[in-house]
Parts: structure tokens; sequence; C-alpha cells
């Protein structure tokens, strides 16, 4: 198993744990969400998250967005890849990946408390344009679409300031957007600038593989043909499998797999709906393969983890 390390945005800048923005943070989201889970915020893009223990590994599909431990400490894993990421940095989602988050500290006393805010690929290329700037380097574009990075004083201070503006609801429509668009540019600005920029910029690969995400999240219960997929694209089939197991760290036909088991996750769970209705609803023709796939995936039969979480077993966090 490989543990990312960390690209660092500004080196010569230390920050202390204790350091007291961080601190009013931590404060203020802890009032922000009282209990457990993941809350949405007065501020649509912005998602609060809160949890009291640490967890086992749990599987998730992470959307593009900026993530923000503000608090205790978490690590995701994609294959064999590891990040680790708490108060001194953040992790950037780039494109929508399965993975596996697993909170590390956490305590009633010292909640695990987390900041995600979306990635709005549209300003990100208006900034991009105002900025002069353009894909960057090549060789970079079709990277692993997570990655962690140095947490700077600047975008510590704009995050701070979106989260204030969450006590102040009236002046969320006119001072959230500008906040949003601050710490965008911070990232945009920092070690993990290239990921945006790779991502706005229309006719490049990791621009084509989320484009090929998108289609296959539209169609996952519809069977995949990866040559069809890849003249969409644009792409030749072998181009097309290589880049995207570079940015998802899976092939298209895994990747789809997995995004089936989450939708069937979902669909037991939220709407109540039995294991084989849920397992043809998402594409399985073979009932026992469905569980076979789905207790690989998350460590149990579907029946079995329903009546876990049904007595409150399985977290959400």
């Amino acid at each position: 198993m490989k543990i990312m390390q960390l690209h660092t945005d500004h080196p010569r800048e230390a920050r202390a744990v204790d350091d007291p923005r961080q601190q009013e943070l931590a404060e203020r989201v802890a009032r922000l969400v009282p209990a457990d889970g993941v809350h949405p915020s007065a501020w649509a893009p912005l998602t609060l998250i809160r949890a009291s223990a640490p967890n086992q590994g749990l599987p998730s599909v992470y959307e593009p967005s900026l993530c923000v431990v503000v608090q205790g400490s978490k690590r995701t894993l994609i294959g064999d890849r590891v990040f680790h990421y708490d108060p001194l940095n953040y992790l950037v989602v780039s494109v929508t990946l399965p993975a596996v988050g697993q909170i590390l500290e956490a305590s009633p006393e010292q909640p695990y408390l987390c900041l995600r805010l979306a990635i709005d690929t549209e300003e990100v290329a208006r900034l991009m344009l105002e900025l002069g700037q353009d894909g960057g380097d090549e060789s970079r574009d079709g990277e692993l679409g997570m990655c962690v990075a140095s947490m700077s004083g600047e975008l510590l201070d704009a995050l701070l300031r979106l989260v204030c503006l969450l006590d102040t609801p009236r002046d969320l429509p006119v001072l959230a957007p500008a906040a949003s668009r601050e710490i965008q540019y911070r990232v945009l600005m920092g070690g993990l600038g290239h990921q945006l920029r790779h991502l706005a910029v229309h006719d490049g690969r990791t621009h084509r593989v989320a484009r090929a995400i998108d289609w296959i999240r539209s169609n996952y219960d519809r069977t995949l043909r990866v040559d069809s997929l890849a003249e969409a694209m644009h792409m030749s089939p072998s181009s097309l499998h290589h880049q995207f197991k570079a940015v998802t760290a899976m092939s298209p036909l895994q990747f789809q797999k997995q995004l089936r088991l989450h939708e069937a996750r979902r669909l037991m769970f939220s709407e109540g709906m039995e294991a084989a209705v849920a397992a043809h609803r998402v594409g399985y023709e073979s009932p026992s393969q469905f569980s076979r796939e789905y207790r690989r995936l998350f460590g149990a039969p579907p029946r079995r983890e329903v009546k876990a979480m049904q007595a409150g077993g399985v977290g959400t966090v």
C-alpha cells in the first residue's frame, strides 16, 4: 500500500496546530453541527461533517470538492494509495471517485469536524481566464483525481470567512460567492492548482475522463461498451482505459461496478428496497453475483448490512 506524500503550498510558512484561526474554525463548526452526521449548510455548496468516534473504512463516492478537516484526522484509500489529511492539510478531489474513507481521530470531547466545498469548474475556468493561465504542465494531465496539500494561512482565512457567514444568512447571497471564489483561487494558485486547471481545460485528458465518468454515472445500469464510450470521448479504447485508470485508479468497468453497488446500497438504506430488487434496478442480472460483489466492497452481505444499519451499527459519515 502506497502512502502519498504531502505537496507543500507554502514551504516557508509553518502553521502550528494551535493556530487561533484553526481553533475558531473548529469552534464555529462544532456549534453549527452539534450532532454527528453529514449536514448541509445554509450555503448549498458547503457541507459540514461531524463524528464523535473513529470508524472502520466506509466506502463512499467522493464528488469534485475541497475537503478540509478542521479537527481530528482522516485517511482516504483508492486502490493501494492512501491519503492522510488533518487540520494542517487539505484534500482536493477533481473528479467523481469511489473511495474508502476512515476517520482516525475523534472523540465526544474532540469530535472529528470537516468542511466539504463543492468545486465549481466554471468558476475555475473564469479564474484561469482572468489570470491568463492555460492548462498548465501537460505531463501532469491525467493524474489521479485526488491529492493532498498543506494548508496555507490565506486559504485558512478564506475558509474562516465563509463559515462565519453562516451566522448571518442575509449576507450569504452576496458575500458567500466571493468567499467561495477566493477559496478556489487560493487552491488554484497553490500546489494542487494543476488538479483544477486540467479539469477546466475542455480538450485535456482529465476533462475527457471526467466526461466519461459523467456518462457512466448517468448510465450505470446499462451495459458498458468501452469501444463506444471511447468513440464518444474522441479517444481510442486503449487511451481511454489508460487515462481512466490513471485518474480513478480503476478501469471503466470497475468504476461502473462500484457505482452500481453504491447506488444499490443507497436504495436499500434510504428507500427500504429489497436486495434482489435493488440489484436488478442497478443492472445486475444475477442476485448471487450482486451479493458476492457487494460483500467484497462493503464487508458484509447486503441483507446483513441492512439489518446492522437498522440496528444502528452502520455509520454514514
